[in-house]
């Protein structure tokens, strides 16, 4: 469900782009301006029409190739649900952009599950794409008639909380204004101002349209709007560049020059434009508690805001472009001049105790031993060369939405997987590439994926800068040279069938891109250590087990297939990581039931990831017992 409502989060973020020329040719046209009133009316006609624009966006969002044949379904979706109910309920009871946004979603969701149908030959032409706007014309119609009966009273409670919300006072703000900071790691931001910003209120001009959210009727000219948008601008425009001075002068000596140039440039993206996502994301992870004050600092100064009577607005941030431009609108707005310069001087200091007092690893102050410090970000450790590189060839951070991994293998949400580059992966480390579809890649890296992983992320929130140097670093893409593993010193680790590596149903394992082995159908209930050695990595979901034998041989333990999203469940690890173990001892329970009925398969893929094909040879097939030797042997 979190997922679910990211997504709409995501795709509400397009047709909200629309806004910045929608109040600029809105406000230049009015008649203390330019008094053009055709300008004005193109601006009305984005504001006015915010409902199907977020239908069409939305779909194009879900859809999974952002396809314009879902944002002509969404369009569609939008215009069958509401004339429906308009037709039964007349204009009282309207959606507004609920109705897009619904109207979205079920087109996108339809979108995807019938983009590609086949229909028999004599209505070809209505096949693939072109049933998509047909049967979201039906389905729409359907929900249309369910919502005849159910919209009145969903309608009547959302106003209700609308009125109260607006009707609070210092107490509505305040909590919008926390809540708004607060959820912006998680994407859900979106969906509260969607509600505040274009469902909330209600106002009628002065042609007798009625408008509604917080922007449009501030836009529209209603003295009543603009509360839950002014107190932003004391924290855009001076709260949060304060908030990079402190960093900056609480860096240690050495970086300052650094983190400098990058402090200066995303908080005066802050100031300039409202954008404050680059320099939140510089503390957000970092040091956590800051965050905190930083939601419960807007709060506040939404409070404040509201008690000085200010009446501010914003057609896309509150920043100075926009506090410039709606100044003639707002009500009280040099006050936000002093509100903001009062804040900008309680974040510098709040930020400046709390950072050197908590000793807060904000940029500039990792520990050099730190694996998160600016000589490793920045410097010419091997991880981070390959992090870079690999961003790099995954089309840079522009392409990069989301990074997730297993215990081999980077998860990636991309933009578009036309453009990665293959071979350059390849060339720093990567074992394997598997595009799942245009916008979800795995890239095989072995064992030591999550160190890359976090390098990546890390990277990602300071724009990827090149390493200083690669001179130290050798890539090591290569299989090492390892000792020979006898055919006695590897035991069965699981009651079951040995079976072919090839025969695993998944293409990493299958193709060895991490390297040869074979798979076990288990039918006993507890794995164990195969080797005399020592545990190098323990996956946190507890479904994979990386282990290595006293000469160097590295031997990866996968239980079932695509396991890790059980989150755990299923499994009992009984060792640490870093414990050293010996041929038979009890690694992890495993629930064969519960990992069967939840996972695509729970044949477990035994691999060696730094023995050569040429070195393994697999001595038996079929049924084995735990314990039981002479089941392959590596040679020298």
């Amino acid at each position: 469900m979190m997922n679910f409502i990211q997504r709409i989060g995501k795709s509400l973020m397009f047709p909200i782009a629309t806004l910045p020329a929608a109040a600029l040719l809105l406000r230049l046209g009015q008649d203390d301006l330019f008094d053009i009133p055709f300008i004005a009316a193109a601006g009305s006609g984005i504001i006015d029409n915010l409902a199907i624009i977020f239908a069409i966006g939305i779909a194009m969002g879900f859809a999974h190739d952002n396809s314009g044949g879902a944002a002509l379904s969404g369009a569609v979706g939008y215009l069958v649900l509401t004339s429906a109910m308009e037709a039964v309920l007349g204009k009282d009871f309207t959606m507004g952009v609920f109705g897009g946004i619904i109207s979205g979603i079920v087109a996108g969701l339809l979108y995807n599950r019938f983009y590609n149908i086949r229909v028999p030959e004599f209505l070809a032409f209505f096949g693939g794409k072109r049933f998509v706007p047909i049967i979201t014309s039906a389905t729409m119609t359907v929900l249309a008639g369910l919502l005849i009966f159910i919209w009145p009273p969903i309608q009547n409670v959302i106003d209700a909380i609308g009125n109260w919300v607006l009707g609070a006072g210092a107490l509505g703000v305040g909590t919008y204004g926390f809540l708004n900071r607060l959820l912006i790691p998680t994407g859900l931001h979106h969906v509260i101002n969607t509600l505040i910003w274009f469902d909330f209120g209600t106002f009628t001009d002065a042609a007798g349209n009625v408008v509604k959210g917080e922007i449009n009727r501030f836009l529209k000219g209603d003295p009543t709007a603009g509360p839950f948008l002014s107190g932003f601008f004391p924290i855009m425009m001076f709260g949060l560049p304060a908030a990079g001075l402190a960093m900056y002068a609480a860096a240690k000596k050495e970086k300052k020059s650094i983190v400098g140039g990058m402090l200066f440039s995303i908080a005066f993206t802050s100031f300039l434009t409202g954008i404050t996502e680059p320099i939140e994301f510089a503390f957000m992870f970092l040091s956590p508690v800051l965050y905190v004050v930083h939601a419960l600092l807007t709060g506040a100064s939404m409070i404040v805001s509201y008690l000085f009577d200010v009446h501010h607005g914003f057609g896309f941030s509150a920043g100075a472009i926009d506090y410039v431009l709606n100044f003639g609108l707002a009500q009280n707005p040099l006050i936000l001049l002093v509100i903001g310069l009062v804040f900008g001087v309680l974040y510098f200091i709040i930020f400046y105790f709390l950072i050197v007092k908590l000793d807060l690893k904000t940029p500039g102050r990792e520990d050099d031993d730190d694996v998160s410090s600016e000589e490793a970000v920045y410097g010419d450790d091997i991880v981070e060369v390959k992090a870079y590189h690999t961003i790099e060839a995954l089309g840079g951070i522009s392409n990069i939405q989301a990074i997730d991994y297993c215990t081999t293998r980077l998860r990636l949400t991309v933009k578009d997987s036309d453009i990665i580059d293959e071979k350059e992966l390849k060339r720093y480390g990567a074992m394997g590439f598997m595009k799942i579809s245009k916008t979800n890649v795995q890239v095989v890296i072995g064992t030591a994926v999550e160190f890359l992983a976090e390098a990546m992320k890390r990277r990602m929130t300071n724009g990827n800068p090149p390493p200083e140097t690669e001179e130290a670093m050798e890539l090591d893409t290569q299989t090492h040279d390892v000792k020979a593993l006898p055919e006695t010193d590897f035991t069965m680790p699981v009651d079951g069938d040995i079976i072919p590596l090839s025969e695993v149903p998944d293409d990493a394992f299958a193709k060895e891109m991490m390297g040869p082995g074979f798979g076990i159908m288990p039918k006993g209930k507890t794995i164990h250590s195969p080797i005399d050695g020592k545990v190098v990595s323990v996956f946190p979901t507890n479904h994979a087990i990386g282990l290595e034998t006293d000469t160097g041989v590295e031997v990866l333990i996968h239980v079932g297939l695509d396991t890790v999203k059980l989150n755990g469940k299923g499994f009992e690890l009984l060792v640490e990581n870093g414990q050293l173990i010996q041929r038979g001892d009890a690694l992890l329970n495993i629930d064969l039931d519960y990992i069967g009925e939840h996972a695509p398969s729970v044949v477990t893929p035994v691999i060696f990831t730094n023995v050569d094909k040429a070195n393994l040879h697999i001595l038996k097939k079929g049924f084995q017992r735990q314990g039981t030797d002479k089941i392959l042997k590596v040679d020298e």
